[in-house]
């Protein structure tokens, strides 16, 4: 693997989320010391944790069924990369959003 390639790549996707930290810190400090209701603080906090939340439970769902979906590959004996090779992720991919998607419909 080209480890001169996924360096600058790495970094600069750490740049673009530290970036993306400090201006959500700052919206949030500029909005309490903005003089806004403690409703509206205490609602905007809450729903940043349930979309945290959220995310990680789609993370989870998504990443556990494509790692099925490898796993699948795995057991069948598949060894080249084939359009079918390639469906199997696809749709585990989707089966694993579609599954978040009835999990997060019941939480909510």
């Amino acid at each position: 693997m080209n480890f001169e390639i996924l360096i600058p790549i790495t970094l600069f996707i750490c740049i673009v989320y530290a970036i993306k930290v400090v201006v959500d810190a700052r919206a949030r400090q500029h909005m309490v010391n903005a003089g806004g209701s403690t409703e509206l603080v205490n609602s905007v906090l809450r729903d940043e944790e349930l979309r945290r939340r959220h995310s990680s439970l789609r993370w989870g769902i998504v990443l556990l069924s494509v790692g099925l979906g490898f796993g699948l590959i795995q057991w069948f004996g598949w060894q080249e990369v084939t359009p079918g090779l390639i469906a199997v992720l696809a749709g585990a991919t989707g089966v694993g959003n579609l599954v978040f998607f009835a999990i997060s419909r019941r939480i909510g």
